[in-house]
């Protein structure tokens, strides 16, 4: 059966903001082992692929059931390389050696590891169902509206943002404003139909699909708090990974 629905981790190695964050211990298991087994688990999820410039980072996510058909160019690897960038040569890639590209594409950043993969089925549907949509992105809900924050100017003065007129609405109480969400790595679904032929990724009808709020990992505080969360909260991708992999806890 030609699958239609693929799920690509990126994983680059070379991060600076924590060393080899991709694959920093978590509960025993490679951070990266934790999107692979949410895809594993999405009943909508055909294939899983890693895009990765590393050949350790290929083996440990083969180890962990994902496939690894090519190593991602060292020219689309860099600090300053986009999501686009990997989208596009792996759909290339498919192309050319497999004769057929997958239209839906769930993009799983391997930085936030803790998600429940029923979700992650019901944000694909969402956007199977609706032909319009040129893809599908995850946010959670703010809980302060950024319309209420401040700029400062060369004064040191603080000043509203968008209130050249002096009206003060930030002082407005926050049922007054728009609910606003945090962009996050939740769940993305794009399409292959639109990057393959136009120069952005999401276009312009993008679905929101409102998430939990989730941590992402930037930082050693924020990979503390994950495995606090882990260890406080537990999680359906961590029972998976013991039960099918209990033999690389710990040494992959």
């Amino acid at each position: 059966m030609v699958s239609n629905v693929i799920c690509i981790i990126p994983a680059r190695s070379g991060s600076k903001s924590v060393a080899d964050k991709n694959i920093a211990p978590l509960g025993g298991f490679p951070i990266m082992a934790y999107s692979i087994a949410a895809a594993k688990l999405c009943q909508q999820v055909d294939r899983v692929m890693i895009s990765t410039d590393s050949r350790r980072y290929a083996d440990i996510a083969q180890k962990f059931g994902a496939e690894v058909p090519f190593l991602r160019p060292e020219n689309l690897s860099t600090d300053t390389s986009t999501d686009r960038d990997f989208l596009l040569h792996a759909m290339q890639w498919l192309q050319t050696n497999e004769g057929h590209c997958p239209e839906y594409w769930l993009h799983l950043r391997p930085t936030t590891p803790l998600r429940e993969s029923h979700l992650l089925g019901l944000a694909i549907e969402q956007i199977q169902m609706n032909e319009q949509a040129t893809s599908l992105r995850s946010g959670h809900k703010s809980p302060e509206s950024p319309l209420k924050w401040f700029t400062r100017d060369s004064d040191g003065c603080f000043r509203g943002l968008g209130d050249d007129d002096g009206r003060e609405r930030y002082n407005l109480p926050k049922e007054h404003f728009p609910q606003v969400y945090i962009p996050d790595g939740y769940v993305d679904v794009v399409k292959a139909s639109h990057i393959l032929n136009h120069p952005t990724i999401h276009g312009d009808s993008m679905m929101g699909f409102v998430s939990p709020v989730c941590t992402e990992v930037d930082s050693p505080q924020e990979l503390d708090y994950i495995r606090y969360q882990l260890e406080v909260n537990g999680s359906e991708l961590l029972d998976y990974l013991q039960q099918h992999f209990s033999e690389l806890k710990g040494c992959y």
